[in-house]
């Protein structure tokens, strides 16, 4: 994530989660959550989620544009509760 103020990149953890959900979607679900509502117009976000596998996935906010998509409810349901809510 990056500051704008003092132009500085954070990376923020949303922490680990236990499921049968395919990385990608997954993270889709992340980005999508930490998303909505903001105004990320000339911000860059990506969300990486690294499995246990070592089976990694890189999400940007331009594959979230698919008509018509919503999360899997088990996928919402691995979220932490402030994300989840947003899905909802």
């Amino acid at each position: 994530m990056h500051e704008q103020f003092s132009g500085v990149w954070i990376c923020k953890d949303f922490g680990r989660a236990t499921t049968g959900a395919h990385p990608a979607e997954l993270g889709r679900a992340v980005l999508a959550a930490y998303l909505a509502g903001r105004d990320s117009r000339g911000e860059t976000f990506r969300v990486i989620v690294r499995t246990d596998h070592g089976c990694d996935a890189v999400i940007t906010a331009d594959q979230l544009t698919t008509p018509g998509w919503e999360a899997d409810p088990a996928v919402r349901h691995a979220l932490p509760a402030y994300l989840r809510n947003v899905l909802a």
